[in-house]
């Protein structure tokens, strides 16, 4: 199903966020909702100076409590690719990827993205 952005998830009562992508696994399509989802498998957002504090404490602790399989954090600044993981009830960091790397998850076997494909290569 298609929706265009932006749509909400509700990680718990009374607490939505909007990420800037999501992916809910097959078997958790009972989340979709029409007003807003439900905890999602995969977050992925993508910082910006007045938004990398919140992506990297507030929102990663929430997408923690909420037990999100996997957090994504794309910084352009930095020109990398962070993919944490919920393992033991913590998020561990997996890989951090920079341009001429692939990030990749466990939660989507096969599935791998150029670092260069999305963020732009670092000016040496």
């Amino acid at each position: 199903m298609f929706r265009i952005a932006p749509l909400p998830v509700r990680l718990w009562p009374g607490k939505i966020r909007e990420p800037n992508l999501f992916f809910i696994a097959k078997e958790h399509t009972d989340r979709i909702g029409e007003q807003a989802c439900g905890v999602p498998d995969l977050v992925v957002e993508v910082t910006s100076p007045s938004t990398a504090r919140v992506d990297r404490m507030g929102k990663f602790q929430e997408y923690a409590r909420a037990g999100m399989r996997a957090y994504w954090i794309v910084d352009p600044e930095a020109h990398t690719v962070e993919v944490y993981v919920w393992q033991q009830g913590a998020y561990v960091l997996r890989g951090r990827w920079g341009p001429g790397e692939a990030a990749s998850s466990e939660l989507l076997p096969g599935f791998q993205v150029r670092v260069e494909e999305i963020v732009s290569p670092a000016i040496v």
